[in-house]
């Protein structure tokens, strides 16, 4: 079979989502937490459509994800200057804890993927996965001709 660019993303993805499970089971944390704890690690303080398009969650999903770390006490969400229509998530001491052993597990599945890869190599593959991400994300889907 040849190996093509939609059969590699996907079995690449699928593979470093298995090596998450894998590494967050014993944890409190459930499939859909590390991610965004990732993103509240540098947004802290987002609101809930934010960090549901930067992890590309629906926004029903992210409500019952980011409810369910509220209750773990990963998060906590407030009202700011008065504003009611947006609350802002922000990472508790407890969720902070969890960011540095998710940021553990990130590194050691990626050191792992790109183990062999010189630094060029490195630069280079994120610069074209950027690229692509880029295309698929702003550009119409073009036909075979």
């Amino acid at each position: 079979m040849k190996e093509t660019l939609h059969y590699l993303l996907m079995a690449d993805h699928l593979s470093f989502q298995k090596k998450l499970l894998s590494s967050i089971k014993g944890t409190e944390l459930t499939p859909g937490q590390p991610k965004i704890i990732d993103y509240l690690t540098y947004h802290d303080g987002a609101v809930q459509k934010e960090i549901a398009d930067a992890c590309h969650i629906e926004p029903a999903t992210i409500t019952s994800v980011l409810l369910g770390m509220e209750k773990n006490g990963l998060i906590i969400r407030k009202n700011l200057n008065g504003n009611r229509r947006n609350l802002y998530v922000y990472l508790t001491d407890k969720g902070k804890n969890a960011s540095k052993q998710v940021a553990g597990y990130f590194d050691m599945i990626e050191k792992t993927a790109l183990n062999g890869l010189g630094a060029d190599e490195k630069e280079m593959l994120i610069s074209l996965l950027t690229r692509v991400n880029n295309n698929i994300n702003t550009q119409e889907v073009v036909e075979n001709e």
